[in-house]
Formats: C-alpha cells, structure tokens, sequence
C-alpha cells in the first residue's frame, strides 16, 4: 500500500475502466486514506472516519467496475450487493447485516488461500509420505521383527521406499488406484437451505456441532488423491483460530462494500403499495454506515472503518431523497457522465482484454484470425451511442449485444469456413446492423 499512491491507482484504473476520471480520484483519495490512517498514532486512528463514496450516474458507465478493479488492486476483502435484496426487520428477506458476514467469509477465503500458500512445502512433503504409505503395504513396515535382522530389514524397507519415491516424483503412478478415507462434515446451509440464513449466528453455530461428520472410502487414482491429502494435511497445518482473528481485523480496518443500487431504497414510502421497505431499510443499514458491532459465528466485527461505496442511476429519485441522516455517511458523492461516441470508440480499443481483443482471441481457437478496421470500430460505436440516445441508454453494455450481432453469423460458421481470415470493415457492421439503425421499435426489442 506504501507504493499505492493515488496516481498510481488512479492510472492502474485505466487500465481497465475508460473515463471517469473524478469517480476514480475520489476511489483513490479514499484508498490512501485509509493507509494514512494507519501511519497514525494509536489514540488518533479511532477518530478518522473512512470517507464513504456514492457514486451517481447511468448504468454501465463504470461504477460497479471501478469498485471491484479497486479490491482486486488492493486485495482487500470487498463484497458487492444490492441495496434491493434487504427488507426491514420483521419481513421475509435477508437482514441488511448479512452483508459484513458475506464480506467476513470472503475474507477468511482469502486469508485461508494465503496461509496454505505458506504451508504448501510442508504439506506436499507429509502428501507424498501419505501415498507412500499407501503405496509400500503396510505389512512390509509391520512385520520387522527384533531380531539379528532389524537393522537389516529397516535399510531394505528404506531402500524400497526411496525407489518408490523416485518413481512417484518421476510421475509412474499417476494412474495407479489407492482407498482413501474421506470426512465430509454437513452444514446448516446444507441440511436447511435458505432457512438457515434466516437463523441466529449462536444458533448456527450450536446446530452445525449437532452435525454428524460423515466418513467414506473412495478409490481414486493418485493425481486426484493428492487434491484430497494436500487439502487434508493444510488444514491440519492452519491455525483455524489464527485465519479468523485475521479475516476479522481485515474486514474491520480494509473491508470495502459495494453497495448498488441504493437509489431504488431511496424515498419516504408516503405512497400506498407493496413496496413497504424503503424507509425501513435506509433506517437498518444506517447503524452499519456508521457504525456498528455485528455478531457473527467466527466472533463480533466492528463496521466503524469499513469503506462504504454505493452507486445507483438516480433516473426517478435523487440523493437528496435518501434519509439526511444515511447522507451524512456518505460525504463524497461523484456523478459520472455519460459515455460519448469517443468513449465507446476507446472502450473498444483501449483497455485490458478489450472486447475486440476477447473476440478475436475467441475466434482464433477455432483457427480464425480476425482483424478490425479502424472505420468497423467506428461504425459500432457511433451506432452504439446513437442507439442509446434513441431508446434505453445502457452505456458500455450496448457494445456486447452489438459485438454479438456483427458476429453472430461468423460464431456459428467459424468451424467449418474455409477462408480463415476475416476482416470486420464498417461496410459489414452496417449491414449486419441496419435493422437495428433503421427501425428503432425493432431496436428495443433486439439490443
């Protein structure tokens, strides 16, 4: 993180993500921030609030693709959820705390994934004498007797073993079919389905030690047993307690939480319907926004320095109609514009496994090799825009179903051409599209 200056962030962002350049500075800003507040003295560090971000602005601009970029650049635990699959306390759904014990589980995964890493040498040692065990009878090791021969015997059994090995290294017995005898412990999630995320964290808990853990034998050849035994002998490795004390320290001080959709929460509920849990899920996700202990069966989280990040179009709603205290939470807001003809063009171009770039890559395994004129790249993305502009403005999401209709005819014949070099030029894309251009009721219903 020391290395991770704004700029830098900010110019890794795009790589991947076209314009926005603002909503990209405030993720940056709001990053930093968080390692500046660590280079604190103790007794100040609680007192820095993270700065929360909404970003605002049409969907497929960029905002859910930035947050996730940016987890995966820090490689903090980062969860994305949707405002709209919480309701208030005392209707069916999923409670709004739910979302930190999604994020906690994320982050045991990845502290998990990091300490076998660690481990890995010392497990592949303890596998590789596990199958040799399997491989060399038991009998052979049993059956030394004390006697005279002892020494003798041991060197012999040695001897044999080293053999093994060197073949097992040398890939042999890849094929060869051993028992191993597997322990499968049952989850609530499992057994109850859906319900069990309606249980109480304690309750959870005390239900999943009631759990019988089942054993079986299975025979398998040596390259999928040595899955099953590194697993086993990591896990024997791991400090279990250590991996969650960890995952929760991370989830407190470098947690990030995409939350979208937050403008189909916002309103008063003043109007009569079904639609009853606006207001009150604004008012149970403000405890977490600002702070809160939240129970969970790996022990409590604090959500006072969780980064917040939540985004919604706003077509029908505003900020401003969000209740004033959840606001105050989010203190930065960024709107991102709109995409013009250019953006499409460099979206098109530009960034890390482009979808010109997918395209081709995926064409060329069936022997195809494709190539782009400057004037089909244009073309597609000035329909694009004005297909948008028209009806529905779905930003960069109108390329993929206008990439799909240039080559829905080339995906299915590619097998069997015969020529296997095409050039997509704007003659093409016109053609292929000129449905779409000319009639715009059409447009609606095929993009």
């Amino acid at each position: 993180m020391q290395n991770l200056t704004p700029r830098n962030i900010v110019s890794e962002l795009d790589r991947y993500i076209v314009g926005q350049g603002d909503a990209k500075r405030a993720v940056a800003v709001a990053i930093r921030n968080r390692w500046r507040r660590q280079q604190l003295p103790e007794d100040m560090r609680p007192d820095v609030w993270p700065k929360n971000i909404i970003m605002i602005g049409p969907t497929g601009v960029g905002k859910t693709e930035i947050a996730r970029r940016l987890a995966s650049l820090t490689g903090a635990p980062f969860i994305k959820v949707e405002a709209t699959k919480y309701t208030e306390v005392g209707y069916h759904g999923r409670d709004v705390e739910s979302m930190i014990r999604d994020l906690l589980d994320s982050a045991i995964s990845m502290v998990r994934a990091e300490m076998t890493e660690e481990v890995k040498p010392r497990a592949e040692e303890h596998v590789e004498e596990r199958l040799l065990d399997h491989l060399l009878p038991s009998g052979v090791a049993t059956s030394v007797a004390t006697s005279e021969e002892d020494d003798e015997t041991k060197q012999r059994h040695q001897h044999t073993r080293d053999k093994l090995r060197e073949k097992l290294r040398a890939g042999e017995f890849e094929d060869r079919t051993i028992e191993l005898q597997i322990e499968e412990r049952s989850t609530v999630v499992g057994v109850l389905g859906n319900q069990a995320m309606e249980m109480d964290v304690e309750f959870q808990s005390m239900f999943e030690k009631m759990l019988p853990t089942r054993r079986e034998t299975r025979k398998l050849p040596i390259k999928d047993a040595r899955k099953v035994l590194f697993a086993q002998e990591a896990e024997k490795l791991i400090d279990r307690d250590k991996i969650h004390r960890t995952a929760i320290e991370r989830v407190e001080q470098t947690g990030i939480v995409f939350l979208d959709e937050i403008d189909k929460i916002a309103g008063t509920d003043k109007t009569n319907g079904p639609d009853v849990s606006r207001q009150g899920v604004q008012r149970d996700l403000l405890p977490i926004v600002e702070g809160s202990t939240v129970f969970t069966k790996y022990g409590p989280v604090k959500t006072d320095h969780i980064l917040f990040i939540a985004a919604g179009a706003f077509h029908s709603s505003k900020p401003s109609d969000l209740m004033p205290e959840l606001q105050g939470r989010f203190p930065i807001r960024v709107e991102l514009q709109d995409l013009t003809k250019d953006d499409f063009v460099r979206i098109l171009h530009e960034p890390k496994n482009a979808l010109t770039t997918q395209q081709i890559e995926l064409l060329k395994t069936e022997g195809l090799r494709v190539t782009f004129q400057e004037d089909a790249i244009d073309a597609m993305a000035q329909i694009a825009f004005d297909v948008n502009r028209r009806t529905q403005n779905i930003g960069a999401r109108r390329l993929y179903t206008i990439m799909e209709r240039v080559f829905e005819q080339i995906s299915f014949d590619a097998p069997d051409l015969a020529d296997k070099r095409i050039t997509i030029t704007a003659q093409y894309v016109r053609e292929r599209l000129a449905e779409v251009v000319k009639d715009e009721d059409l447009s609606k219903f095929i993009l």
